[in-house]
């Protein structure tokens, strides 16, 4: 019995290794480097939990597998690291897509200008490591090498305008799926 309560807390995810293709990874006391083809990006450590590099794998070990915390930072870390290498080592993207009579994008410089149905166009700033295309005026490229940062930025972009349900007009994920809702009926009055 006391072997199966321990396999209940163990993370799934951290037991699994990281294969490097071609980035590097140095475990320093505080954060992890990672450096490869298209940058580095830095992940903290956690105390209780070990990073080894051996024969292009990371392993990430844990110190007391009773620990509930230490078990679920266990898997966050695994997590973190391995998006890290396939940041540094292939970059992540995101795709939206801008619906509706008038809606487009542009590209000025580093920056994005958006027209999405207000009264005045939107610039939207790339942030530091982010880069922002535009193909055919409606679909934005996001790209970058930290997948949370891709995430936030195209997330925000969008937040600017929301695809609503009854006409589908908005910014979307471009495999997002927007449930189309029929007119509201009117009443009868009573």
């Amino acid at each position: 019995m006391q072997s199966l309560v321990t396999n209940i807390f163990m993370s799934r995810i951290g037991k699994k290794p990281i294969k490097l293709n071609s980035a590097t990874v140095q475990v320093g006391t505080d954060n992890i480097l990672i450096k490869g083809p298209k940058g580095e990006l830095t992940v903290p450590t956690f105390k209780g939990l070990n990073v080894e590099v051996k024969d292009d794998m990371v392993f990430v070990k844990v110190s007391d597998k009773n620990n509930k915390k230490l078990n679920a930072l266990w898997g966050l870390l695994r997590s973190l690291i391995n998006n890290a290498v396939r940041g540094v080592e292939e970059g992540f993207e995101k795709k939206l897509e801008m619906i509706g009579v008038g809606y487009r994008a542009q590209k000025q410089g580093a920056d994005l200008i958006l027209h999405a149905g207000y009264s005045h166009p939107i610039t939207v700033k790339a942030p530091q490591g982010i880069e922002l295309n535009v193909e055919n005026n409606t679909i934005i490229t996001v790209k970058g090498i930290d997948k949370q940062l891709v995430g936030l930025v195209a997330s925000k972009i969008r937040a600017i305008r929301k695809p609503e349900p009854y006409k589908g007009k908005g910014i979307k994920y471009i495999d997002e799926v927007i449930r189309r809702k029929s007119a509201k009926a009117g009443g009868t009055g009573e």
